[in-house]
């Protein structure tokens, strides 16, 4: 497996740009990259991007984007692509991934003293593990509170610098900005076409559900919500609420932006569904979906207000019986959420949708590109 990623880098990294120094620096649970001259400044970019794989998947899936991001925003921001659950090690189930992703998120402001925002930017399987992640570092910090001798409370770092005291509205001790997902399954892949692969069919979705966990472990016991730890509901359902010692909707309301990216359509991993969180009636039509010139495979942008949210909450209330999936889209849509509909039906490339919208290899998924330009241009800073 090594050997097989070590010649990936080789043949398909993405195509050398200008001669901006970009620096990759292999650290323990991932790559930090930055850029050379920034870092060495005086003042040091104090928003960190942490970038989440998705199944059997790497910290490389990302280099491409956390390239594209140091280019643009070089004095702004530090990307830190997660290594922490890669291969075989994303079998093993949201939660299990998620505490690893959020003990490394903590040694990684530890090493960046110079840090005040985050923001999440994570792909398929990852966006459950980084939605996880943020519900077990929301309010943490790793620093202590001290006074000083105007008895003005203050926090310091393990390494002596000092910040100002923050409330619970934080992820890891600071301020969150974007949280967003690109193809996320977020409501699962149990039925109603959200693994498109298995082409709706009710015999294989079924069958599907009772086999998957033979194939990818744990993690498919989440995926189609068959888990059952000590009788209580599937994760992904407890995830769309906040529990006594987890708050995922708190953490993710902390969140100035939440965005779901999703394919509209050639993904066979992940259904439009579950990766934009709408029901299958809320749906773009195809005569709303429109192309872009600046961003040619961006077809569809629909943004929710707090206001909205409330508004649709309380014209569902009373209607139909609520099954899991319906119980997620209620959970999850306390926040609002942002909406970018992606298609590449006229690429080349439209058959490996759900790694082309991450630009996952540049040479194999270039067409992307537009996606992730769009994500970064709109990325709050």
């Amino acid at each position: 497996m090594e050997l097989v990623r070590k010649l990936s880098r080789g043949c398909f990294s993405d195509p050398p740009k200008n001669d901006q120094e970009v620096e990759l620096e292999p650290v323990e649970g991932g790559e930090d990259v930055f850029d050379a001259a920034a870092a060495d400044s005086k003042v040091q970019p104090e928003h960190l991007v942490i970038m989440v794989n998705g199944l059997i998947g790497s910290a490389d899936d990302w280099r491409y984007t956390a390239k594209q991001f140091v280019r643009r925003l070089p004095d702004r921001v530090v990307v830190h692509c997660s290594e922490c659950n890669h291969s075989r090690l994303t079998f093993d189930g949201v939660d299990r991934m998620g505490e690893r992703l959020a003990e490394e998120v903590v040694e990684v402001v530890k090493r960046w003293p110079g840090l005040h925002k985050i923001s999440f930017v994570a792909h398929s399987l990852g966006g459950l593990v980084a939605r996880y992640a943020i519900g077990r570092l929301y309010g943490s910090s790793t620093k202590v509170e001290v006074k000083d001798f105007n008895g003005f409370c203050s926090s310091v770092d393990t390494d002596g610098g000092v910040r100002e005291k923050f409330d619970d509205e934080r992820i890891a001790g600071l301020e969150p900005m974007n949280f967003i997902t690109v193809a996320t399954p977020h409501l699962g892949s149990r039925g109603h076409k959200q693994l498109p692969l298995l082409c709706g069919l009710p015999l294989l979705e079924k069958g599907a559900s009772q086999t998957a966990h033979w194939i990818v472990g744990r993690s498919g016991k989440h995926l189609f919500l068959t888990d059952n730890d000590n009788g209580k509901p599937p994760l992904l359902l407890r995830m769309a609420y906040d529990s006594d010692d987890l708050k995922f909707i708190s953490a993710l309301r902390s969140f100035k932006r939440r965005v779901a990216y999703a394919n509209a359509n050639y993904d066979h991993v992940v259904g439009w569904s579950t990766s934009s969180i709408r029901r299958q009636n809320e749906l773009p039509k195809s005569n709303f979906l429109v192309n872009d010139l600046k961003y040619p495979h961006i077809v569809h942008v629909e943004q929710e207000s707090a206001e909205e949210v409330k508004h649709k909450a309380s014209s569902i209330l009373g209607t139909e019986t609520i099954d899991l999936e319906e119980e997620m889209i209620r959970g999850l849509t306390q926040v609002p959420w942002e909406r970018v509909d992606v298609s590449f039906h006229k690429s080349k490339q439209r058959y490996v949708a759900h790694n082309t919208i991450q630009v996952k290899s540049y040479w194999m998924n270039s067409d992307g590109a537009d996606v992730i330009k769009h994500l970064i241009d709109n990325f709050l800073l």
